[in-house]
């Protein structure tokens, strides 16, 4: 039986990632940042326990006990856990920024970190981390989640060039719109971090991004896929026994790669600059 531990467990595209590979014979160690949403996993059958990239001692807890369970055979780790910080950049602040690299990067290289120890000495396993088609591309305030996750592609492809020639793979998944709760959860730190009535962007906010943030049934995005789509890549990236160094979800992610290699900054930005 393959052992995995994955990041973001509570909804989206850690929950079917779990479940799935469950039901494929993989023994699964979902972790969430809630003890609440650790037992709703637990009722579904699977193991679970408090993970949360923000609090490095709850890291250091959570891969020591994944580690006990399985005895050290840990065969892989899918970092998942991110969450989206919306803003206009100039709105930004260094606590705000680092908040986000916290959660979206530093949190993920530390389990990457620590379960690579396990994996040399095993001479085997995988780190699959999950970027975003904004790992490459960019968009409107969104410049705290695209930074880290530039940040999580530069860091991973560094890792995995590091690894050349060891069994152990390294490897990105990038999703573009995805069905998940992404939209909901970042409310609390755009509440949290972007002072809207001080901003320049004040009237962009309420016109263009709240309705949108805090809409109830904003409909689909366009090109948006279900988490299934992510977890088909992942289960390849698991268990090909040549993975690809990236995988790209969704065709707004192909089509965004194709824009970035063929387009010229400056069209890319006018066209851009109207979504």
């Amino acid at each position: 039986m393959k052992t995995i531990l994955i990041t973001g467990c509570s909804s989206g595209i850690g929950l079917d990632a779990a479940d799935t590979l469950h039901h494929r014979g993989w023994r699964v160690f979902a972790t969430c940042r809630r003890e609440e949403d650790c037992r709703a996993l637990q009722e579904r059958g699977l193991e679970s326990f408090r993970l949360d990239y923000a609090d490095p001692a709850s890291i250091d807890t959570a891969m020591a006990e994944a580690l006990s369970r399985c005895d050290g055979a840990l065969d892989a780790v899918f970092n998942n856990g991110a969450y989206a910080q919306p803003g206009a950049a100039e709105d930004l602040g260094i606590e705000a920024l680092q908040a986000s690299f916290q959660t979206n990067l530093f949190g993920p290289h530390e389990v990457a970190r620590q379960a690579l120890r396990v994996m040399r000495r095993r001479r085997q396993g995988r780190i699959v981390n999950c970027s975003s088609v904004l790992g490459f591309a960019y968009l409107r305030f969104r410049g705290a989640y695209t930074a880290t996750k530039h940040a999580m592609e530069g860091l991973t492809d560094t890792l995995r060039l590091e690894l050349h020639g060891t069994p152990i793979k390294v490897i990105l998944i990038e999703p573009g719109p995805i069905r998940t709760l992404i939209r909901e959860k970042a409310r609390a730190p755009y509440e949290r971090w972007i002072d809207r009535d001080s901003s320049a962007w004040r009237e962009t906010y309420e016109t263009v991004l709240e309705p949108r943030l805090y809409a109830e049934n904003p409909g689909p995005d366009r090109g948006e896929m279900g988490p299934e789509a992510v977890t088909r890549k992942l289960i390849h990236a698991l268990e090909s026994p040549n993975p690809k160094a990236r995988y790209y979800v969704t065709r707004v992610t192909h089509i965004a790669r194709a824009f970035r290699i063929l387009l010229p900054s400056s069209m890319r930005d006018r066209l851009l600059a109207k979504i």
